[in-house]
């Protein structure tokens, strides 16, 4: 446990109790394997992001600014995963100790990234959150206070992120806490105005660096005993890792590529820890490759570079030169890259690779589908949950095109609507084999006769009963959207 960050007034004995969730945040920070003396930076890019939730946040954020603007006060908008979306004040001196540790758009800064600070634990505990001084799991943040809440979709209910405000450990706490509450349902009220007509919020941005420690990397309580051709092409990347090759693992994106490699990796060298590097936006190269290159080489760590065939040509050069300077030293170098082919791996880093290791994409192992997704589901509910053998044969019987993605993304809608998986739990597309793309309207009706076949006993009839329609019609919509409802 993290003693060293007992508030002041329980280590000196005052009596006072520690909160029960500041307990559990420590913990948790300490499982994550996080520092307790600096941060870890975890760069996840600075693109821009168009959702409602950004545009009304940063809204209210600058309207605050405006009255802020000469107090030592730093406004943050985040995303649901702590990524600092943007950051405003007008104190130079906090800015720049706010970037010497890391707490700057770009960064992520959850739980998860930086261990207990205010808008870490406002996205964990879901809820308005204070953190002071010494109550920082790490030593590097305890000269601030942080007050955070999160901010929620006010049409769906959807944690979008958080308003964040850090100061100075000596200043009012009270005060920041009234000011983010403010401002954070300030920015709830405006989606809320500004939300009919809109569409649909973007997806997030995909991870792009990430540091993990030993027991967290990618991979990490994955399945081991799955199917003979994972099974192979783990063994074949272990072999080349236990000879000290670099590796590349190819095959279609969301196959599971970096898990393999980082599966093979911890069972080569159980105790390394493991960074994971995925391919940035062009312009965030630069800061990308200065936060990880330096720890190529370094004893007792492995490295696996993700989508390298994303890279900019400049940037595979780049990255071709640092390793090969990193060969020459006294140190094995444990590397890794991940890439959709052989082929479309840039030429600077192509002759680099000693093994190319073909990972098979989800549809060629329909029978590791149901072992990912009781997998999954255990680990999006911390329990396990039932799969009912129809939902098992539908999620066996689909084709993945997104592969492993896709299939946590399904397992993790599922286990939202109930605790046991079956098929009424399930998407349309997992039980439609419809093969063109199907426009909003085709796909809200396909979503409808789904929903009404699967309700427990709904026959024919009764779905043209719910829907409005004639069984003629049932028939020719089942028949047009290749739905299959196993057992039926």
């Amino acid at each position: 446990m993290a003693e060293g960050r007992l508030p002041r007034r329980a280590r000196d004995g005052h009596g006072a109790e520690v909160p029960s969730r500041l307990l559990a945040s420590w913990q948790r920070s300490e499982d994550y394997g996080v520092s307790l003396e600096t941060v870890e930076p975890v760069f996840a890019g600075t693109g821009v992001e168009e959702s409602l939730f950004v545009q009304c946040g940063n809204e209210v954020l600058t309207g605050l600014h405006a009255t802020l603007m000469d107090e030592p006060v730093s406004l943050m908008l985040t995303d649901s995963d702590g990524l600092v979306l943007s950051r405003l004040s007008g104190d130079t001196s906090l800015l720049t100790a706010l970037d010497a540790v890391h707490l700057a758009p770009g960064f992520a800064f959850s739980e998860r990234d930086a261990g207990t600070n205010g808008l870490g634990l406002a996205l964990a505990d879901r809820t308005a959150s204070v953190v002071r001084a010494d109550e920082h799991y790490s030593a590097s943040l305890c000269t601030y206070t942080c007050a955070a809440v999160p901010v929620f979709d006010p049409v769906s209910g959807r944690l979008e992120g958080a308003v964040n405000l850090t100061t100075w450990s000596r200043s009012s706490d009270r005060l920041l806490l009234a000011l983010a509450q403010s401002a954070a349902g300030n920015t709830a009220a405006l989606m809320l105005a500004r939300s009919r007509g809109r569409s649909a919020r973007p997806a997030s941005r995909g991870e792009v660096f990430r540091v993990r420690s030993a027991h967290l990397e990618p991979g990490a309580g994955a399945l081991r005993d799955l199917s003979p051709a994972w099974a192979d092409a783990l063994a074949q990347a272990e072999r080349a890792m236990s000879a000290g090759r670099v590796v590349a693992a190819v095959g279609e994106p969301g196959s599971g590529r970096a898990t393999l490699l980082a599966l093979a990796h911890r069972r080569v060298h159980p105790r390394d820890r493991i960074l994971s590097a995925t391919c940035p936006a062009p312009q965030d190269v630069e800061a990308w490759l200065s936060l990880w290159g330096p720890e190529l080489g370094k004893p007792d760590t492995g490295v696996v570079v993700r989508d390298v065939d994303h890279l900019p040509a400049w940037a595979a050069g780049r990255l071709g030169d640092l390793v090969r300077t990193q060969h020459l030293g006294a140190v094995p170098l444990a590397l890794s890259l991940t890439a959709e082919e052989l082929l479309a791996l840039p030429g600077p880093l192509a002759p680099l690779v000693d093994t190319v290791v073909q990972v098979p994409p989800l549809r060629e192992r329909p029978d590791d589908v149901p072992l990912l997704a009781e997998h999954l589901a255990r680990r999006a509910r911390g329990r396990d949950v039932p799969i009912t053998p129809a939902a098992a044969r539908a999620l066996r019987g689909y084709s993945w095109p997104g592969n492993a993605d896709q299939l946590a993304r399904v397992v993790r809608e599922a286990v939202s609507r109930g605790d046991t998986i079956d098929v009424r739990q399930l998407p349309a597309e997992i039980l439609s084999g419809s093969r063109h793309r199907l426009g909003p309207v085709e796909a809200f009706e396909r979503e409808m006769l789904v929903r009404a076949l699967t309700r427990p006993g709904a026959t024919a009839k009764d779905a043209a009963a719910e829907l409005g329609i004639s069984r003629a019609t049932v028939y020719r919509k089942i028949a047009q959207y290749d739905v299959r409802i196993p057992g039926r």
